[in-house]
């Protein structure tokens, strides 16, 4: 069985594998997932320059299949996924003549379409530590953006490539327990196998201190407590899970803190800024988002099987809640699953519901057939990863960001690969 990605050396050697076709989609894989999390810089180049790698992926996959004649590998989830497009699609439908709804069914089904796609190629071409590489190195690219615009940019909280500090704080703790799990090994006194045990050489060993730096710090500067929450908890079920050794994960939020600090006391003034800025909004914030949970608690009933239509809570908040915020007068619900419920209705819900079931049973299955030691660590960072974002969407709105969509494809991926090849 193939061992767990250590060394970035082995990212190349994998993309190597295989013929053009092959190496094709797995650069336009892992540039669709990458780019996807610092999407706000290349939007100051193009409007519509984010759509080119996507768009691109999904055609070479289709030509690939019909030059193969080979349909999708059947998984579980592709029910789920008909369900929710099913609804997505009806909904539109039915308030096609709303102020967002047909936008947001476009990017519906540009979401389901792409992780369709993704689950495909890499339970075929794709390794799924491509896209788990994708998502670590986008995710690094966007923490940098972070501690830039809050350190040099003196921005009160860190937005960078994302216009939300939130929205980047989940991105970046998503990524975490990818690099944590993939590139730390944990120690065993005895192998089963006999084999020797595995190390680290000290430029990788630098580099996850670097990553970790930089996507944790990132993390603390956009001051999102939804963010810090969601990253304690899948840390949490990584060590619960014996995926990492608790002095490794010890040593690692030492080296974090201790970058914490020495960030504070040289830059104390923004930090202290920021931290008044977040204590003066976070009363107000609290009583804003359980308004607008109960809003989309009241649009259900009204709207039981089908929702208000995509974007529906955007539209209708103001005549439902008949409060006018200030700061915005057509808000997101700032929670995924009862957003969901408002605009889709219980059959979207349903399928929603079902596709991230569906992905935590997958990822579990390949966690429990992999042999013990580093071989499970891929399956069980995926599934800390999605932890992290389940958690994360519980206090903001999710379901249009890539994280989501990529680690519900790799999850579901390592499913389709288990018991059939080795885990790559």
């Amino acid at each position: 069985m193939t061992t767990v990605l250590t060394r970035p050396t082995a990212l190349v050697r994998e993309v190597r594998t295989g013929g053009v076709e092959a190496r094709a989609l797995q650069v336009l894989a892992f540039l669709t997932v990458a780019l996807s999390s610092f999407e706000g810089y290349l939007l100051e180049i193009n409007t519509t320059v984010t759509k080119v790698p996507a768009g691109l992926l999904i055609l070479a996959w289709f030509a690939a299949r019909v030059r193969q004649r080979r349909l999708p590998a059947f998984h579980p989830v592709h029910l789920a996924l008909a369900v929710l497009a099913v609804a997505v699609l009806a909904s539109a439908a039915i308030h096609n003549g709303d102020t967002f709804t047909m936008d947001y069914a476009q990017r519906w089904v540009s979401f389901l379409l792409t992780a369709l796609v993704l689950l495909d190629l890499a339970s075929r071409e794709v390794p799924v530590r491509v896209l788990v590489w994708a998502s670590v190195l986008g995710a690094a690219v966007a923490g940098g953006g972070a501690l830039w615009s809050f350190l040099i940019d003196d921005s009160p909280r860190a937005t960078g490539p994302l216009e939300d500090p939130n929205d980047l704080a989940y991105v970046l703790v998503s990524a975490v327990p990818l690099l944590v799990a993939l590139f730390v090994p944990r120690r065993r006194r005895d192998r089963p196998d006999g084999a020797p045990r595995r190390t680290i050489p000290r430029p990788g060993a630098a580099l996850i201190g670097v990553l970790v730096l930089i996507l944790v710090l990132g993390a603390a500067v956009t001051v999102s407590r939804g963010g810090l929450i969601a990253l304690g908890v899948a840390l949490a079920w990584l060590g619960l899970r014996r995926g990492i050794a608790p002095r490794v994960l010890v040593a690692v939020g030492a080296v974090v803190a201790v970058g914490g600090v020495v960030l504070a006391l040289a830059f104390s003034s923004l930090v202290g800024q920021a931290l008044s800025q977040k204590d003066q909004v976070a009363g107000s914030n609290v009583d804003t988002r359980a308004l607008r949970w109960q809003v989309a608690a009241q649009m259900l009933p009204e709207h039981p099987l089908l929702g208000v239509g995509p974007g529906g809570f955007r539209s209708n908040y103001l005549g439902v809640s008949h409060n006018a915020e200030l700061a915005e007068q057509t808000p997101v619900a700032h929670n995924m699953y009862v957003e969901v419920a408002a605009e889709l209705g219980l059959l979207g819900l349903a399928g929603f519901l079902g596709v991230i079931v569906v992905a935590l049973w997958s990822s579990e299955r390949a966690i429990r057939s992999a042999r013990a030691g580093p071989d499970r660590l891929l399956p069980l960072a995926v599934q800390c990863s999605l932890v992290a974002i389940l958690v994360a969407s519980a206090f903001l709105s999710e379901q249009y960001y890539m994280p989501l969509w990529s680690m519900i494809a790799a999850a579901c991926a390592l499913g389709l690969r288990n018991g059939t090849e080795p885990v790559r």
